[in-house]
């Protein structure tokens, strides 16, 4: 097994340090970040660094890349206070991957990548409609990280759009039936096949696979 240490890593060439260690923390949800300019310009990121935060107030948060030079989406989130999360679906990994393009601050990802807006009552900012999960969020805090200049952008869930077919009777929703893609490194999309569910772990009890509708 090769051994790569703290020296091989900052003696690395920038972009293969990069795909390397974005790889090394493993499958993340792929999605598309929704955002309205303050002049109604409507933005589209790719990102896949949300994570969970808590359930109660629903929270989540996401790493966004220092601000050294122009970032709609960040900025767009700190003028308005409100975004969206959606799901990337296989009908839409190469127009989401374009987004990561640097296309100019008066252009429309959604216009320039053909992707439709879909408009809500509880967010002024757009949901992609080709995804099968949407999720409207308000920004509740968002800190700079002096260890690397990253902001993090905590967000509360406020509302969740997807067919109630994926959503099961304990409250789990089966992203892999909605079709959610997971990306590894920077540029590496994938499909995923569940392994399977498990019930609650206890002491002195075995551990049991659960249904996955039911989750009994």
């Amino acid at each position: 097994m090769k051994s790569i240490n703290a020296s091989d890593i900052a003696n690395m060439e920038q972009r293969k340090r990069a795909n390397f260690i974005n790889s090394l923390s493993g499958f993340k949800g792929a999605n598309l970040i929704g955002t309205t300019s303050v002049d109604g310009i409507d933005n589209l990121a790719v990102v896949s660094s949300v994570f969970h935060i808590g359930a109660n107030p629903p929270l989540l948060g996401m790493i966004m890349r220092p601000h050294t030079v122009v970032r709609d989406t960040l900025q767009n989130i700190k003028q308005t206070g409100e975004y969206t999360i959606n799901h990337i679906g296989r009908e839409i990994v190469e127009q989401a991957h374009h987004s990561s393009a640097r296309f100019d601050s008066n252009q429309s990802e959604f216009t320039e990548l053909g992707l439709t807006v879909l408009a809500s009552e509880h967010v002024k900012a757009p949901y992609v409609a080709e995804s099968n999960i949407r999720l409207g969020m308000q920004v509740q805090d968002i800190q700079l990280l002096a260890i690397n200049q990253t902001e993090l952008v905590i967000g509360q869930i406020v509302e969740v759009q997807t067919d109630s077919n994926w959503l099961s009777e304990d409250g789990y929703l089966d992203i892999e039936a909605a079709g959610s893609m997971a990306i590894s490194g920077l540029d590496s999309y994938h499909s995923t096949q569940r392994f399977g569910r498990y019930a609650y772990a206890k002491p002195n009890e075995k551990v049991r696979k659960i249904d996955v509708v039911s989750g009994k």
